[in-house]
């Protein structure tokens, strides 16, 4: 798995390192001839071993403005999903980049394994969260669908260099705490998420029920 999203993120990526504490997942890379950092066992969330890693590979004299970070338990991201993150950098003053998807079902809209995000008007995320947002005045639950077009959130991140040194640095908010989002820790602090869309839906590996899954969509 690691290995299929190593070579789909090569596709459209300059370098692409995999970060990793675990012994059994830096020899697999190894084996199959890709770039490997070994990080800490004690990181909270996929930014923090990915600013080490970042942190890591540019002590070594790799420069690079924009670190990509991709789940690698997401094989079947596409290479046109990093495309399209990549490209909110054209815009000077980007910090952090995101991607959304419409939400094409009601199931998928009262999910809160499925966080919703709004936007303003530039295509910066206002706002993430576990919940329906927004709320539809004067109109019953089932009919909100219809009423607004909400956006998924899809968990791919791209920061500037600089930016992803500083948020890891950042202390626990209580909005984060409560949704149990780490980008709300960054919208608290003022930093801005640009967004774009992707009409791709990522498939995580989490569960065996998930791999079984995986398995018949391949």
């Amino acid at each position: 798995m690691i290995q299929w999203v190593y070579e789909n993120a090569l596709k459209a990526l300059e370098q692409v390192w995999v970060a990793t504490d675990d012994d059994r997942i830096y020899s697999s890379v190894k084996a199959f001839g890709g770039k490997v950092v070994k990080t800490s066992p004690t990181h909270q969330s996929g930014t923090d071993r990915c600013a080490e890693a970042a942190h890591i590979i540019a002590a070594d004299k790799n420069e690079f403005d924009v670190v990509v970070n991709i789940q690698g338990d997401e094989p079947f991201i596409k290479p046109v999903q990093i495309e399209t993150i990549k490209s909110c950098f054209k815009e000077e003053g980007i910090q952090i980049a995101t991607l959304v998807k419409k939400i094409d079902t009601r199931e998928e809209l009262f999910n809160p394994n499925r966080p919703k995000v709004v936007l303003d008007n530039a295509g910066d995320a206002l706002y993430f969260s576990r919940s329906v947002i927004p709320f539809v005045r004067g109109e019953e639950k089932e009919n909100w669908f219809e009423k607004y077009n909400y956006w998924a959130h899809i968990g791919m991140y791209a920061f500037l260099s600089n930016v992803l040194q500083e948020i890891t640095q950042l202390e626990q908010t209580s909005l984060e705490l409560a949704e149990s989002l780490e980008q709300l820790r960054w919208l608290e602090n003022g930093y801005k998420i640009r967004t774009a869309e992707t009409l791709f839906q990522t498939v995580g590996i989490d569960t065996p029920e998930d791999l079984e899954k995986a398995l018949q969509l391949f």
